[in-house]
């Protein structure tokens, strides 16, 4: 079984932080990332998401979005599942969107990426 509550490390070495998953699914914790808009140094911020439980012999689905607080002006929604290989490596697979704000509708084409 997969389980999502822990502390997480992905390849561009960024931090997440999952508080323990209710049972309704709901969760959150905090997200430390290397990678910033500006370049500057990154803070933790805020995370929320939900874990869809998966079905007889399935994997976890899960989706949560961070509020880039206090460095960028943008918010990352990510979709993902969770996976356990043989040897009992929980792995986490992700893709994202991230929403920068923008200063007019004429500007929206280039606001996510």
């Amino acid at each position: 079984q997969c389980q999502l509550s822990g502390l997480w490390r992905n390849e561009q070495d960024s931090l997440m932080e999952i508080s323990a998953v209710r049972d309704d699914g709901d969760f959150q914790g905090k997200y430390l990332t290397r990678v910033t808009l500006a370049g500057g140094c990154a803070r933790a911020s805020p995370l929320k998401g939900a874990q869809q439980q998966p079905g007889e012999g399935g994997w976890p689905t899960f989706a949560f979005t961070v509020r880039w607080d206090k460095f960028s002006n943008a918010t990352t929604a990510f979709a993902g599942q969770c996976f356990v290989d043989v040897a009992g490596k929980e792995t986490l697979t992700t893709m994202w969107l991230l929403r920068e704000a923008v200063g007019s509708l004429e500007e929206d084409w280039k606001a996510t990426r």
